[in-house]
């Protein structure tokens, strides 16, 4: 009898991270996420319904192609919104489809718990102790967390690199470093080194360089397809991005930061938005008072959470006089439209830089 495969969607580089954890404890062949291509949303858009978020179809294509490649056990975590109810449309819609598979949901009422996880994992790896979960949890997360700090300081720094894919070439070195981590002091000291090589590659990069910031839903903020690659986009400009969303603030931050976001923003926001809405009023704020040049606003079509915050954040950038883009992606978008908006924006933040 053929071992059980798992897979699970693809979610930027985050799939290096969540291939290592369930490695380790599910005791499975783990199938990496396929990286998305234009043929993913193709099939997840024909198989959906017309109105759903195109993170929805985006992950669908990616369970066909998963399962066309002979995975058996589908892993989906995903939540904050009504995405947190997707799972057991997609698991429907699957098995309509004729595929026969092992749907592993690990949320519980839309959002991650970990004994909930734990409980999931036991049902495909019966061996699996309490400890050695936690262990690579905790590993896992390390991982992420180290990823982001890097991917942050890339993000700041690669529009401005005197060699062309310097950082790129050293970002694919890192992420296939860190996923033959042996522990933490293994991977803390990879951390490190990877720390210290990215700052000894060379940029020209002045002090006044324009500087934009990137808010917006959660998975067009962390899969760079769905968003078109618009940050590598920015980098060519020479300009400075900041992007606020990734695991480590939606995994561990953001909790702690709910209270102070809504008590910050109490002259425009009364109570929570959902997902990342009351986040990204918040997230305007910080870069109005840090004098960004401007600000970019990116969603998948549909996402109702953001079609509630758009207006209080336009009210936001309006009062302080901040350019604000929007980008609503779908099915439709195409690159050519999205690459004569940023050359506008740009040129239109340089002028603007001029005269003040």
């Amino acid at each position: 009898m053929n071992k059980p495969i798992i897979s699970f969607p693809h979610l930027g580089n985050y799939s290096i991270p969540i291939s290592f954890f369930l490695r380790h404890v599910s005791n499975l062949k783990v199938q990496t996420a396929p990286k998305i291509t234009k043929k993913t949303i193709e099939l997840g858009s024909k198989y959906s319904p017309d109105f759903v978020c195109l993170p929805f179809k985006y992950n669908l294509g990616n369970f066909i192609e998963a399962l066309e490649e002979g995975a058996t056990i589908i892993a989906q975590a995903g939540g904050g919104c009504r995405y947190g109810s997707y799972g057991e449309v997609q698991e429907e819609i699957l098995k309509d489809l004729g595929y026969n598979f092992t749907f592993l949901s690990l949320m519980e009422n839309g959002r991650i718990n970990i004994l909930t996880i734990y409980k999931s994992l036991k049902k495909i790896n019966s061996k699996l102790s309490f400890l050695k979960y936690i262990y690579y949890l905790c590993l896992t997360m390390l991982m992420i967390n180290s990823m982001d700090k890097l991917e942050n300081y890339i993000r700041l720094n690669i529009g401005f690199e005197e060699k062309k894919d310097s950082f790129s070439n050293l970002e694919k070195k890192m992420l296939k470093d860190f996923s033959h981590a042996k522990g933490f002091i293994n991977l803390t000291i990879k951390y490190y080194k990877y720390k210290k090589l990215f700052k000894k590659i060379p940029i020209k990069k002045s002090e006044d360089c324009l500087k934009i910031g990137i808010i917006g839903e959660l998975y067009t903020s962390m899969e760079q397809f769905s968003s078109y690659f618009i940050e590598k986009s920015l980098a060519k400009y020479n300009i400075e991005v900041k992007r606020f969303t990734d695991l480590t603030y939606l995994l561990i931050k953001k909790r702690f930061k709910k209270k102070k976001m809504l008590r910050k923003m109490q002259k425009y926001v009364t109570y929570d938005l959902g997902a990342d809405g009351l986040d990204n009023v918040y997230r305007a704020d910080y870069l109005i008072k840090n004098k960004y040049d401007g600000i970019i606003h990116i969603k998948p079509f549909g996402c109702t959470p953001e079609v509630g915050a758009i207006p209080i954040i336009d009210k936001v950038c309006k009062d302080n006089k901040m350019p604000i883009i929007y980008f609503s992606f779908d099915v439709q978008t195409s690159d050519e439209g999205i690459k004569t908006r940023l050359e506008a924006l740009v040129d239109m933040l340089k002028r603007r830089r001029e005269i003040k």
